[in-house]
C-alpha cells in the first residue's frame, strides 16, 4: 500500500531525459516507484491510500534553488514565500557575504544595516522579526532547524558577519585581517561545516554597502585572507564556495585579471567547487565572456569552476509603493509622499500639483545613509537614455519586451516629454502601477546573451535573490518563468528567437544545482529519491504582476509574486502547495551536508 500514487502524469525527470508519460508511487516522503505507460498499460504494482490522477498535467522535480537570502525570514516565516509559490522544494541561502550568524551579543543591528544596504530588506522587519539568541553558526542552525517550514533549506556561511565576529571594530574594508584573525575565522568556518553547513560565501562588489553607505566589511579582503578562511574545508569532504564580484570594473578593466586571480587562488585552498555570479553588465558588456574563458582554463588546470547565472534580465521594478520611482526627490512630491497611496495619487492627478512637479528638479535622493541605490541618481541625470529601456509591467509581465514598446517610444509617439510619460504611467492601476527597467543582462535589449550564458557548459542557474530587494525586484519566480517563456513561449513569439528544450531546462534547475549544492537525494524523479515533485499544467503557466504587500514583520512592505499553473507542489511527499495557495502543510527542514551523508557527485 503505498502513501500516494500520482498517475497519467507526463514526467520529466530531471535527467535531461525526454519527457514520458507514466506514473509515481511515494511512500515515507520518498518516489518507491516509478512506472512508464507503454504498449502493455504498465501499471503501478499497489493500491496507494490516495491518489492523484495527472493525466494532461506534467510532473517535475522539485526546483533547487542555490541563491536566496532568507537569512532573516527563515527565523520568523515558516511559509518561505515567494519561493515556495514557485516549486522551489529546497534553497540555499547565506549569499554574497551577508547573514546573521555569528554574531556577538551587541552587535546584532550592525548585521542588520548591512544586510539592509546590501539586500534592500527594511531594517526594521528584521530589527522586529528575528528572535536572535544565537552566537556561533551552529546554535543558529540548531534554532532555524527547531522551527517548522514549508521547504526544505541549506546554509552557507557568510564573510562579513565571521570578519566582525572575529575583528569587532576592526572589521572595515580598508583593515586588512592579522594572521590570528584569519586562523580564527577558518576555526570558526570549520565548526560551521562540521555541524553541517553547505559551504562559504563572500562579497567583492563596489555596489554593494551597508545601510549606512560603507563598504562591506569584507569586500576588500586579500587573497591571504580568502585562502586562509578556505583552508577550513580541507579534509571535511563537502561544502561549495560562493563569491560575487564586479571585478573591479570602475577601476579599469586592467584590474579583472587580478580580481580573478584571486577568486580562483581561493577555490585551490578550499578545494572545493566555486561558483561565482556573472551577469552582462553595459559598461564592460563583454566582460561575462571573460569570466567563462577564464573558468574554462580554471577548470582545464584541475578546479571545480562554474558559473553562476540568472534566467532573465536583473533590473528594479519603480513604483509609486516601490523603493524607488523618479519623483520621490522632487520637492512637491516629497511634501506628500507621507500620506497614504490613495491620497497621494489623487494629490498627483490634479492638473496643478502634475504642472508643478514636472518643472521641478530633484534633490539628491540616493546615497550614504539611505536605502536608495546610487542608480536613482543616475536615473534621473540619464532620463532620456534610461527611458529607452523602461517598460510598463502588465498584469502578465513580459521579461523580454521589445525596444519599440519602450516608454522613450511612447513619448516619441505621443509627442511628450519622457518624464511626463513616466509620471502618468506611475498613476495607472490606481498607483500601483510598475515599471520594468532591467539593467543587467539587457544591452542588447534582448535575452539573447542570457540564452548564451545558460547553455554555456560551466553555467548554473542562480542569482534569484528570494527573500532580498523586497522593494524593487522579485526574482524568485525565476523558475516558473523558465518553464513559461524559455522552455514553451519564446519561439512561438513574433521574433521567433529560440527557446531551450523542457527537459533541459527542468535538468538546469533541478538535478544540476542539487548535485552542485551537494544533494545527491533529489532533483530527479527515480526510485530512492526525496518526494520532492511538482506536478504542472504547463499550458496554463503563467506569472502574474509583482504586487506590494505589508505582511513583514513591523509593517514592513515587500513585493509578492503569484504564479497561475500549479496544481501541487510536494515536499516528501506532502503537499505544501496546491493550486497556487500554501496549505500550511509544513514538513521542511534544515538539511545538514556532511552529517546527513550527503556528498556532492560528479555532474
Amino acid at each position: 500500500m503505498f502513501d500516494l500514487k500520482i498517475t497519467g502524469a507526463t514526467i520529466v525527470d530531471g535527467t535531461g531525459a525526454a519527457p514520458y508519460r507514466g506514473d509515481v508511487a511515494i511512500t515515507d516522503g520518498r518516489i518507491v516507484e516509478v512506472s512508464a505507460a507503454g504498449a502493455d498499460g504498465a501499471a503501478l504494482s499497489g493500491a496507494a491510500k490516495r491518489s492523484i490522477d495527472a493525466a494532461g498535467a506534467h510532473l517535475l522535480p522539485g526546483f533547487v534553488d542555490i541563491h536566496t537570502h532568507y537569512d532573516g525570514q527563515v527565523s520568523w516565516d515558516a511559509e518561505l514565500t515567494p519561493s515556495s509559490l514557485h516549486g522551489v522544494t529546497t534553497c540555499v541561502m547565506g549569499s554574497c557575504g551577508v547573514g546573521f550568524a555569528p554574531v556577538r551579543p551587541g552587535q546584532e543591528n550592525k548585521l542588520i544595516e548591512l544586510m539592509e544596504g546590501v539586500e534592500d530588506i527594511p531594517g526594521s522587519a528584521l530589527a522586529e522579526g528575528i528572535p536572535w539568541g544565537w552566537e556561533s553558526f551552529a546554535e543558529y542552525m540548531a534554532a532555524l532547524d527547531a522551527m517548522p517550514h514549508a521547504i526544505d533549506f541549506m546554509l552557507q556561511v557568510p564573510h562579513d558577519p565571521l570578519r566582525m565576529y572575529v575583528m569587532g571594530e576592526r572589521a572595515i574594508a580598508e583593515q586588512q585581517a592579522t594572521e590570528d584573525d584569519i586562523i580564527a575565522m577558518r576555526q570558526l568556518l570549520r565548526g560551521a561545516l562540521e555541524a553541517g553547513a553547505a559551504g562559504f560565501s563572500t562579497g567583492r562588489s563596489d555596489n554593494h554597502r551597508t545601510a549606512r553607505g560603507a563598504e562591506t566589511p569584507a569586500s576588500e579582503a586579500t587573497a591571504r585572507e580568502l585562502c586562509g578562511i578556505a583552508a577550513a574545508f580541507q579534509g571535511v569532504g563537502h561544502g561549495v564556495v560562493q563569491a560575487v564580484s564586479d571585478f573591479d570594473m570602475m577601476r579599469g578593466p586592467e584590474r579583472f585579471d587580478a580580481e580573478y586571480d584571486l577568486l580562483e587562488q581561493m577555490a585551490e585552498a578550499a578545494g572545493r567547487p566555486l561558483s561565482i555570479s556573472t551577469m552582462q553588465r553595459d559598461h564592460a558588456r563583454d566582460q561575462w565572456r571573460q569570466i567563462f574563458a577564464r573558468s574554462e582554463r580554471a577548470v582545464a588546470r584541475g578546479l571545480d569552476v562554474r558559473c553562476q547565472v540568472g534566467a532573465r534580465a536583473i533590473g528594479v521594478l519603480l513604483g509609486l509603493e516601490a523603493t524607488f520611482h523618479p519623483f520621490m526627490g522632487f520637492p512637491s512630491y516629497k511634501a506628500i509622499a507621507n500620506l497614504s497611496l490613495e491620497e497621494r495619487v489623487a494629490r498627483m492627478k490634479s492638473p496643478e500639483l502634475r504642472a508643478r512637479i514636472l518643472t521641478e528638479k530633484s534633490e539628491k535622493v540616493a546615497g550614504d545613509g539611505t536605502p536608495i541605490p546610487p542608480l536613482a541618481d543616475f536615473f534621473l541625470a540619464n532620463l532620456d537614455m534610461v527611458a529607452m529601456r523602461l517598460y510598463r509591467m502588465a498584469e502578465r509581465p513580459d521579461y523580454e519586451p521589445g525596444p519599440m514598446t519602450c516608454l522613450a517610444g511612447d513619448a516619441a509617439r505621443a509627442g511628450k516629454p519622457v518624464l511626463e510619460v513616466i509620471y502618468d504611467a506611475l498613476l495607472a492601476d490606481d498607483g500601483k502601477a510598475l515599471l520594468y527597467f532591467p539593467i543587467y543582462n539587457y544591452t542588447g535589449v534582448s535575452l539573447d546573451v542570457v540564452r548564451e550564458m545558460m547553455t554555456h557548459p560551466l553555467a548554473l542557474l542562480g542569482l534569484g535573490d528570494g527573500g532580498a530587494h523586497v522593494g524593487t525586484v522579485c526574482d524568485a519566480s525565476m523558475p516558473t518563468f523558465l518553464l513559461t517563456h524559455w522552455a514553451r513561449d519564446r519561439g512561438k513569439r513574433a521574433d521567433a528567437r529560440p527557446g531551450l528544450a523542457l527537459e533541459q531546462v527542468v535538468r538546469m534547475q533541478c538535478r544540476d544545482t542539487a548535485r552542485f549544492i551537494g544533494l545527491t537525494d533529489r532533483g530527479t524523479i527515480a526510485p530512492g529519491m526525496r518526494a520532492d515533485l511538482n506536478l504542472v499544467e504547463l499550458d496554463k503557466l503563467s506569472l502574474r504582476r509583482p504586487v506590494m504587500q505589508r505582511d513583514l514583520p513591523a509593517g514592513g512592505r515587500r513585493l509578492m509574486q503569484h504564479a497561475d499553473g500549479y496544481l501541487a507542489t510536494l515536499v516528501g511527499g506532502q503537499v505544501i502547495a496546491e493550486r497556487g495557495a500554501l496549505t500550511g502543510v509544513h514538513p521542511g527542514r534544515l538539511v545538514r551536508a556532511g552529517k546527513a551523508g550527503l556528498t556532492r557527485t560528479a555532474p
